[in-house]
């Protein structure tokens, strides 16, 4: 884990498992390398709305697809696109295959809008990414929302318009 990362839950008191494993880029390596882990493994979308520049960091449970054109709908954008690399870096310090809901932490300027869904929200356990993709932690429902509470980002929190969900249990 970074140090940048690891001294700041150090200093906001927030308790978590480590695992470290092979670099993952796609879901179906994520669970050949992380499916032992107990929690409920995030998919995490770093998008911006090119009419509004407003940028939304979106996490759904990790066997989900986000309905673009639903999700657009909701939000009242008529163009949401991918974050490109560079906004991904400025904004949440990561680069791609590293987005996690824990890159909010380096939003200072609380650039980013942060959308997750409930199911994910309501989890006992949270697995995510540290800001890099060849590790994972586990994290109390309690630390996951305190993380969020101390950014001071705004947090939406609703059933967000999914695809082709498998089972989306905990293990």
């Amino acid at each position: 884990m970074d140090e940048s990362l690891l001294d700041w839950f150090n200093q906001n008191d927030i308790e978590y498992i480590l695992h470290e494993h092979p670099a993952v880029f796609t879901v179906p390596e994520a669970k050949i390398h992380c499916g032992h882990i107990k929690g409920m493994h995030c998919k995490n979308l770093f998008l911006r709305d090119k009419k509004t520049d407003k940028f939304y960091l979106v996490t759904i449970p990790h066997d989900s697809r986000l309905d673009l054109k639903a999700f657009r709908k909701s939000i009242g954008s008529p163009k949401i696109r991918f974050g490109d690399p560079e906004d991904l870096k400025t904004i949440l310090g990561v680069s791609p295959g590293a987005v996690s809901p824990l890159s909010i932490i380096n939003d200072k300027e609380h650039k980013a809008i942060f959308m997750v869904d409930e199911d994910v929200w309501n989890a006992p356990i949270i697995c995510a990414h540290p800001n890099i993709n060849t590790e994972t932690l586990q994290l109390s429902r309690e630390n996951f929302h305190k993380i969020l509470e101390i950014t001071g980002h705004e947090v939406m929190v609703s059933k967000l318009p999914l695809l082709n969900s498998e089972s989306n249990t905990e293990d």
